[in-house]
């Protein structure tokens, strides 16, 4: 696998500010079909996304959707109208991907809700649009280790496609090799959308392995899974890989929106 992205990741970096977490600025809404963000988001968690986000998903502006590299990250959000509005907020994982210019973020109605001091959630959600600010945090899943599910559409043993599910700490996936347990010779797997990946390679006889690579601080780096699929591994059921992610990546933004003192500030 080629390793051009440390560098890529550091010039994109080098124009901007780098810090733990930026605060941006938008317009929030919410779903006004539940169902339509819950089961239908551009990153095909579809019916596992209520168990995934317990309630609490939300689309994402494009930016920050990355082209399925967002899928999964975890922000808090909170609206800005102080009368109504708590100083923390709601904490939400990105399903889906936001392509309307007007709002930066849709919000599933508990998340919205959520954004109000005690008694005022359904003024809030009158409002039907707010001024956010969101950032990003790192996802934690207690007792719970990284998942695959592979996909309806593989076809056994040509053809894999599968999705990562409780993708912890503050990073993205933007790479992911895999190989037959305990040999070298691993094949590249590319992103089919949102938060699959597929290869349509042969895969080889046997239990297979996975590596993955994360963005983590200034640079990227590996994380192996060395048994994940079993030799007879099946369409439509989910594989645990043994291992979770919890490194935190820097991102690049102007000073003025970088770090939790903006945050504190209200």
């Amino acid at each position: 696998m080629p390793f051009f992205f440390p560098i890529l990741f550091l010039s994109l970096l080098s124009a901007a500010t780098a810090c733990d977490r930026c605060v941006h600025q938008a317009k929030a809404a919410f779903y006004q079909d539940e169902a339509a963000g819950a089961y239908r988001g551009a990153c095909g968690y579809g019916d596992l996304t209520p168990a995934l986000a317990n309630g609490y998903f939300s689309a994402i502006m494009p930016p920050l959707y990355k082209y399925g590299a967002g899928c999964g990250a975890c922000f808090q959000v909170r609206c800005k109208n102080e009368k109504i509005c708590t100083k923390e907020g709601t904490k939400i994982v990105v399903t889906d991907r936001n392509d309307n210019t007007y709002t930066g973020l849709v919000l599933s109605q508990k998340a919205f809700g959520e954004m109000a001091v005690s008694g005022k959630d359904g003024l809030l959600l009158s409002y039907g649009v707010v001024d956010v600010e969101f950032k990003r945090i790192p996802c934690e899943y207690k007792n719970q280790n990284l998942l695959i599910r592979v996909e309806e559409w593989s076809q056994y043993p040509s053809y894999l496609a599968i999705k990562l599910l409780y993708q912890g700490g503050q990073t993205e996936i933007v790479g992911m090799d895999i190989a037959q347990v305990g040999y070298s010779n691993w094949d590249y797997m590319g992103r089919n959308y949102g938060a699959v990946w597929e290869t349509k390679k042969p895969l080889p006889k046997g239990p297979l392995q996975l590596r993955f690579v994360v963005t983590s601080g200034y640079d990227g780096k590996w994380i192996w899974a060395k048994y994940v699929l079993p030799a007879d591994w099946r369409p439509g059921l989910i594989y645990d890989t043994g291992v979770q992610i919890y490194d935190i990546a820097k991102e690049g933004c102007p000073t003025e929106q970088c770090g939790d003192g903006q945050w504190r500030r209200r």
